[in-house]
């Protein structure tokens, strides 16, 4: 007796089959058609991200994956797949996916995972970043592609091409001219896609079992070990028994038995499992809607209180000597100033001390490149422009990646050196000068220039304000992480607690 055995199969299946009758062109269209899935699938992926790291901690600290939690990121992976098929990581059925995430049995495109019974604890510590490591880069490679640089008119333009895409496009030209899809093209593809998914089971914690490295092509998944055929022994020819012991025997009439008492016949490998333990499905339509809202909320609320702690742990390391400054930029010219834009303050009618509440003092510090002093001067706009009209000068328009974008406009010397001009709110001189300036309502100009008028201005400038609203912005920005992660964990907690109620 010999055996064949086939590889084992793997905790999380991928099953699909390819539709007959394709259309030629309804491919082109399709990127069209699928956009309600995708916008859908957005928030449910920002779902399935939230409820992974809450998987993650109950798998630390129990071992267990919360099998409501299981359901759902199973039936958002399934989701995916079937949108996925459908769409341009395999383009093998026309039939519109349906919007749930719920197995559909009559779908050509199936995904299922087995429930586990008990996961390590340390496993869930490195399985997802480092044991994975292999896996992302031959991943990178089937659906993350390799990116081409291609030398634009103004920057250099990437180009990503996966291998998925490129036999999925092969496909799609060959259906467009031929009406047929290549059956290898899409064993291939399948056999990729599958290897895609079964590492995203792993990593997102659904599985201990470690992906095989493995290519099982077609469109239906290892479904275990095949059992040898079972031998029959020698059957030895009829003999007729001796007439003497002929007996009549009277022929029982058949009898049925109810169908509940018949043996069941085995399963199909390929058939979906039961959505539960109780063979329902706890996740409704609306539980769906308040766990996707609830982890949006939880992300902003994240949001919010990672905003809060930067301002929080800036304000207590960054200040200098009570301002919050910014990093220093060079500007160098060779006219005789450096004038910023016209800066319009206008509170808007609000009291003149509302300025003073959220900005406080302005500083600007300027730090010469070379022995001679600088002068750094705020004045009204027309007053700057009267005393600037004819001088050559720069105007600082922008800063892109730390550079000072400068636009020139040409002109003779100044009548006068800056210092001697009396129209200065403030002022400050010196190869280190620094400018502090109570802001009020106007329109201002910051001047740059040397402080004898010559030509040639070279200096480190950094800016800054005293911003005393923000501790109050501190305070706020943490009032609302806390609303809105209590709000949203409501929003899983009761849910997820539902479900869990309805599959037992």
């Amino acid at each position: 007796m010999t055996t064949s055995t086939a590889p084992p199969a793997y905790p999380v299946h991928v099953d699909a089959d390819l539709d007959p009758g394709l259309s030629r062109g309804l491919w082109l269209v399709k990127w069209l058609l699928a956009i309600p899935h995708y916008v859908v699938l957005a928030f449910l992926w920002l779902a399935f991200a939230v409820l992974s790291v809450v998987a993650f901690f109950a798998i630390l600290f129990t071992g267990r994956y919360p099998h409501a939690i299981f359901d759902f990121n199973v039936g958002v992976m399934r989701w995916s797949w079937r949108v996925a098929y459908y769409a341009y990581a395999a383009l093998g059925t026309d039939r519109y996916p349906p919007f749930t995430l719920a197995e559909v049995p009559d779908y050509p495109a199936h995904l299922s995972v087995d429930y586990p019974e008990r996961l390590s604890r340390g496993l869930v510590l490195v399985k997802w970043w480092l044991l994975a490591i292999p896996h992302y880069l031959i991943l990178a490679l089937f659906a993350g592609g390799v990116a081409y640089g291609v030398q634009g008119a103004d920057d250099d333009t990437w180009i990503s091409i996966s291998l998925i895409g490129v036999l999925v496009l092969v496909a799609g030209v060959v259906l467009l001219f031929t009406g047929r899809y290549p059956q290898q093209v899409f064993d291939l593809v399948l056999g990729l896609n599958r290897w895609v998914l079964r590492v995203a089971g792993y990593v997102s914690l659904m599985t201990d079992q470690y992906p095989p490295f493995r290519l099982d092509m077609g469109g239906h998944d290892t479904p275990g070990a095949v059992l040898p055929a079972p031998t029959a022994p020698p059957i030895a020819p009829p003999t007729a028994p001796p007439a003497a012991h002929l007996t009549a025997q009277p022929i029982a009439p058949p009898t049925s038995q109810p169908t509940d008492q018949q043996a069941p016949l085995p399963p199909s490998p390929y058939a979906p499992p039961p959505p539960g333990p109780g063979g329902r499905t706890g996740w409704t339509a609306g539980r769906i809607v308040s766990v996707t809202v609830g982890s949006l909320l939880v992300l902003m609320g994240l949001a919010f209180a990672g905003a809060g702690g930067t301002l929080a742990l800036a304000d207590a390391t960054e200040r200098d000597d009570g301002f919050l400054m910014t990093p220093s930029t060079s500007l160098v010219s060779g006219t005789h100033a450096i004038v910023s834009e016209d800066a319009d303050v206008d509170t808007e009618g609000t009291p003149s001390w509302v300025p003073s509440v959220w900005l406080g003092d302005v500083r600007i510090h300027a730090r010469a490149d070379t022995s001679t002093p600088l002068f750094v001067g705020v004045a009204a706009t027309s007053d700057v422009d009267g005393y600037l009209g004819d001088v050559s000068r720069d105007t600082l328009r922008d800063f892109r990646v730390g550079r000072a974008v400068l636009r020139t406009t040409d002109g003779g010397a100044p009548a006068t050196p800056p210092t001697d001009q009396t129209f200065w709110v403030a002022q400050a001189t010196g190869t280190d000068a620094t400018l502090t300036w109570d802001l009020e309502d106007g329109d201002w100009t910051i001047v740059l220039m040397r402080a004898d008028g010559t030509t040639g201005v070279s200096a480190d400038v950094s800016t800054g304000a005293e911003l005393p609203i923000l501790d109050a912005v501190v305070a706020v920005l943490f009032v609302l992480a806390g609303l809105f992660l209590l709000a949203g964990a409501l929003l899983i907690a009761i849910p997820v607690r539902s479900a869990t109620r309805r599959q037992q």
